[in-house]
């Protein structure tokens, strides 16, 4: 085992989640040097002391293999102006830190230790800026001290980061109080993580109670957030805790008893089902089904309107279905319109909202996703909002519109009913009083919402609420191979190819080499291929998984080196896994109720905000390495910053899963056709992707995947009680 020691002249390569450092060293003896292993704390211009051994690397020759490691403090004047210069110290920059240091001198760092105050001295730096500083320099000694101790828990550098964010210096004490408590207070810590920390703190046995409850919950919690069920079985329960754990299902029974007894999990009968819920999902569900009840036994009043004067005011005629559903709308308290597309959905919500307007009556219009609610506004002339807008979301307070404060309108329209969980739905129907009307409007044959629940189908399955069902395509529709052949997947009959000049292009490559090279070559060469010039903006591949050759995470990589290159003035970051560019396609794949936006309105204002969520979709603006932040502007034009530890919420959005494109419409489609023989391929995996498209679905591919799909109608059922309490609750006459 060598040892050497040395000045950081740069990071060329840093993973955030792990620590794993690529620098270069100029050594205090010899010259420079390639160094890489775990050095997540080591930054430019400090003295450092490693252990290690030399290697010889095939392609980037000789490096030092870093085992352990110690920060020294800077040993000469020019290595401590580097080292505050380097932007690891908010408010410090190269200038300013050529002038603390002549001032200073060796002292600098003592000064700051000891004396901060003194850097009021020092031309340019007022108190607000000294005291950045100072905050920000005492937080990253501090933060040092802190990873350093967590390194021993097999912590992540990413981890460790949010963990002293939440608890600050108190981390290592509430880690060794109990760190099956991190699951709930830290955003991205979950069971796996905690228990393997749990490990290497004393007192916590393998079958302790505290492992076994957590375990249960953290069941739970997975079967909601990667499944989207609101229960379990107690059966199932049981039987994966008990593979997750190593326990015997009896043992685990009694500790489920023990959840339930502590109101920490609800066992309830659902049909004849024994299920187990976590608290708030049986709520919810409760409270929805009794709140749509209430809300559709609002007595009918005959509103009158003169019909033929609103067609001819907007340049519409409707179908004999399409007005019997507008009937139906303004003649009920709550109503499901469900159909595919190009029947007619949108020309409704057009028609109802200029009736309630010409009444002299209020409506808001509302969806899930800030693209779907864009869509609403264009179509109908109508100021339409997300709901998390439209209930006034306020990070640390929740959503200010509810009972006690509701929305004051005539009528709530929802579009893209299929996307909304149990938990938006329930926060919604809470600030809708009875009295309004709402229409809820959606595909119910789309893929079920990303978050718990499957809403849409559970009310429609119910038969508790009015339903109307469109299945009439209108003549324009017809002509576009985009609508028939939506719809004959759907019903699970192959789609219609190479029909000439059609707006749904099939091209056959039977390797997914080939399927990868060829679709990277239209983006990059859309002329003739492509429904537009410019892929960047208008073109959006969907795959079906994540993994694989033609997986979200190699498209992505091939993508982003073919369309957004490196280029001497875009700026780059390295996060986890992933490689963020000035100029890049991104998607947030968490809600994040927190993260600030601002966002310019065309009368020149501008307007503040905080949130981004789940599936909105985005370009890179800017990576600004000094202030560790990087800015987005999502697609409806907010900007917003992150912080580089929030980064794990971004991720590259070249190809997206067909999942994570819910409720998003695209000009142009493309999606990769390979592996027939996985379960996951299925209908309305299918049938989503293809009504994503506006303009173009170019499928590129083989032939008997793409049918091996269509004839696939399995679908994963969801655990959900909403139709049953639907269904209970009306026979009790609620």
């Amino acid at each position: 085992m060598a040892e050497i020691s040395g000045v950081v002249n740069s990071i060329i390569y840093r993973n955030t989640e792990n620590g794993w450092t690529v620098l270069e060293l100029a050594p205090d003896e010899g010259e420079k040097l390639t160094v890489v292993g775990a050095l997540p704390l080591a930054s430019v211009g400090e003295r450092v002391e490693l252990e290690g051994e030399y290697a010889s690397h095939p392609k980037y020759g000789c490096q030092f293999k870093v085992v352990s490691y110690h920060t020294l403090a800077p040993a000469t004047l020019s290595a401590i102006e580097t080292y505050l210069g380097s932007g690891l110290i908010k408010g410090i920059g190269p200038a300013t830190a050529r002038a603390i240091v002549a001032s200073f001198g060796m002292d600098t760092l003592r000064i700051l230790d000891e004396d901060p105050l003194r850097l009021s001295e020092i031309s340019g730096i007022g108190a607000k800026r000294r005291d950045m500083i100072l905050a920000s320099y005492t937080e990253n000694r501090m933060m040092r001290d802190i990873l350093l101790a967590l390194e021993p828990y097999g912590i992540t550098v990413n981890q460790a980061y949010k963990l002293y964010k939440i608890y600050g210096e108190l981390c290592l004490t509430r880690i060794e109080e109990n760190p099956y408590q991190i699951i709930q207070d830290v955003d991205g810590i979950g069971f796996v993580t905690a228990d393997k920390i749990a490990q290497n703190v004393s007192g916590f046995s393998f079958d302790s109670e505290s492992r076994l409850r957590a375990g249960l919950l953290y069941a739970l919690s997975l079967a909601a957030n990667e499944y989207g069920h609101t229960y379990l079985p107690r059966a199932s329960l049981l039987n994966y805790a008990s593979k997750l754990l190593g326990a015997e299902p009896e043992r685990l029974g009694d500790s489920l008893d023990l959840l339930v007894e502590r109101n920490e999990a609800v066992h309830q009968m659902v049909g004849e089902t024994e299920a187990v819920f976590l608290p708030f999902f049986e709520r919810m569900e409760f409270k929805i089904a009794e709140k749509l009840l209430r809300l559709s036994q609002k007595p009918i009043d005959n509103p009158f309107f003169d019909f033929a004067a609103i067609q001819s005011a907007q340049k519409l005629e409707l179908s004999a279905q399409q007005r019997g559903a507008v009937l139906t709308a303004l003649n009920e308290g709550a109503l499901v319109i469900t159909g595919g597309p190009g029947t007619g959905k949108t020309t409704i919500i057009r028609f109802i909202t200029a009736i309630v307007e010409e009444m002299g009556l209020d409506v808001a219009l509302t969806a899930p996703t800030g693209r779907a609610a864009k869509r609403m506004s264009d179509a109908t002339g109508h100021d339409a909002r997300t709901i998390h807008r439209l209930l006034e979301y306020v990070p640390g307070e929740g959503f200010l519109r509810n009972a006690d404060d509701p929305l004051y309108s005539d009528m709530v329209i929802v579009d893209e009913m299929s996307m909304v969980d149990v938990s938006l739905m329930n926060a919604l129907l809470k600030a809708i009083p009875v009295g309004t009307r709402l229409i809820m409007v959606g595909d119910a044959d789309q893929l079920p919402s990303v978050g718990a629940g499957d809403v849409l189908r559970d009310i429609i399955a119910s038969e508790t609420v009015r339903v109307v069902r469109l299945d009439e395509i209108f003549r324009q529709a017809q002509s576009s191979m985009i609508i028939t052949n939506a719809h004959r997947i759907n019903s699970g009959s192959a789609p219609i190819l190479d029909v000439p000049e059609s707006d749904f292009v099939f091209e056959d490559f039977a390797s997914q080499d080939r399927i990868l090279d060829r679709i990277i070559d239209v983006c990059t060469h859309p002329d003739g291929v492509l429904a537009t010039s410019e892929p960047l903006l208008d073109v959006q591949v969907l795959a079906p998984m994540k993994k694989g050759v033609l997986g979200v995470w190699n498209i992505n990589t091939k993508l982003q080196a073919a369309l957004n290159p490196p280029e001497p003035d875009k700026k780059e970051h390295i996060s986890g896994d992933s490689l963020f560019r000035e100029g890049d396609r991104v998607m947030q794949m968490k809600n994040n109720y927190k993260v600030e936006w601002k966002r310019r309105l065309p009368n020149g204002t501008s307007e503040d905000g905080t949130g981004a969520f789940n599936g909105d979709l985005g370009t890179v603006f800017q990576i600004h390495e000094q202030d560790r932040s990087m800015s987005i502007i999502f697609d409806d034009d907010r900007l917003a910053i992150f912080d580089f530890t929030q980064l794990d919420e971004i991720e590259l959005a070249y190809c997206i899963s067909i999942h994570k494109s819910q409720g998003s419409e695209f000009p142009v489609v493309i999606l990769p056709m390979f592996g027939s023989a996985s379960p996951m391929m299925t209908r309305n995996l299918l049938y989503t992707a293809v009504t994503r498209a506006k303009r173009q679905v170019v499928c590129i591919g083989r032939r008997d995947a793409l049918i091996s799909m269509v004839n696939n109608n399995r679908t994963d059922r969801r655990y959900t009680a909403l139709c049953s309490r639907l269904t209970e609750l009306k026979a009790l006459g609620v």
